[in-house]
């Protein structure tokens, strides 16, 4: 009842058809069995919520997005346009990944992940993860009594990343790692995102009524536009780019694009305009971009100058192999 429009991720749909058919919760369960109990157990959940917000007056309607949904730039504008027009008309997305077609390979790898990019692809003010433990502590509460909560993070850094530790759940994914890499996601962005423990009744009333709940992370000033977003976030990398120390430090330092100067190593296979990794010699991941130039085509032409272009491939359509409009220094 309070005006805002919400976009709910769920999870569950895997677990609710094994439970159907019968069947064990085990990590090491092939794909084809979580896409086959994903297909039984989505009917199920969405049968749940219709009935429950139907209890509230309230119209659900069921989204399925795959990682290539949202790394097509045409296939991301559309599903942004049908969640618009579904929030327009008072109806309730219930998103969930399509687990009965994606493949390991271009799986978002947990809901924390996709929830950071559905904030992208709904435009969102706010994502509120419901977690199973009050937030983020200074140290694992399960382990550690006397470990305290943080009620606000200012900035994610390395060391907090790293003492979050990757704790699963048996048939779900995601630790409390996860859902720091999706606030440091969706905080670039320009979004916060706050962590409740949705298994306290009454914690998200609390939130909402502005009451001190959770662990609240607070975006970045400097925040990325839409599409900068989406190459750094959404769009998968079809391959990379090892880049010498000058040429890193021409991205990171001086805002410059990448010419073929600077590239010692072309890894994969890929086309022009696809989105690929910018890497330095010790194999750190620093930017993100959208090339100019095919894999092919950069074997030939990687550290030579942009005069000798033509020359070699026997045209030059640009200078630059990634146009800096086109990266994004992560």
């Amino acid at each position: 009842d309070r005006k805002c429009e919400v976009v709910l991720v769920s999870s569950g749909a895997i677990a609710a058809g094994l439970a159907k058919l019968g069947l064990r919760k085990t990590k090491s369960m092939p794909l084809p069995l979580k896409q086959a109990a994903a297909a039984v157990g989505q009917s199920g959940l969405m049968w749940m919520y219709e009935k429950t917000f139907g209890g509230h007056g309230k119209k659900v309607a069921q989204v399925l997005l795959t990682r290539e949904d949202l790394s097509s730039r045409v296939r991301f504008l559309n599903a942004r346009n049908t969640l618009q027009t579904l929030l327009e008309y008072g109806v309730v997305p219930i998103i969930n990944e399509n687990d009965t077609v994606a493949v390991d390979e271009i799986k978002f790898g947990d809901n924390d992940n996709l929830s950071g990019m559905v904030v992208h692809l709904a435009d969102a003010d706010l994502l509120v993860i419901l977690s199973d433990i009050d937030g983020l502590y200074t140290a694992d509460p399960r382990l550690h009594p006397s470990a305290k909560l943080i009620p606000v993070v200012e900035k994610i850094t390395a060391e907090m990343e790293r003492g979050a530790g990757d704790a699963l759940t048996t048939v779900g994914t995601g630790g409390m790692r996860s859902k720091i890499m999706t606030a440091k996601k969706v905080g670039a962005y320009g979004v916060p995102m706050v962590i409740i423990n949705g298994r306290k009744h009454g914690a998200l009333s609390s939130l909402f009524e502005g009451k001190d709940v959770g662990t609240l992370f607070l975006p970045k000033e400097e925040q990325n536009r839409s599409r900068q977003h989406w190459i750094a976030y959404s769009a998968c990398s079809s391959g990379g780019l090892v880049v010498d120390d000058g040429g890193r430090e021409a991205l990171v330092s001086r805002g410059k694009s990448l010419l073929p100067g600077g590239i010692v190593r072309v890894e994969g296979s890929f086309k022009a305009g696809d989105c690929v990794n910018c890497s330095d010699n010790k194999g750190n991941v620093f930017a993100r971009g959208l090339t100019k130039y095919s894999s092919a085509d950069l074997e030939q032409i990687k550290g030579l100058k942009t005069s000798q272009i033509a020359s070699v491939l026997g045209h030059k359509d640009y200078d630059e192999v990634i146009h800096r409009d086109d990266l994004v220094i992560l």
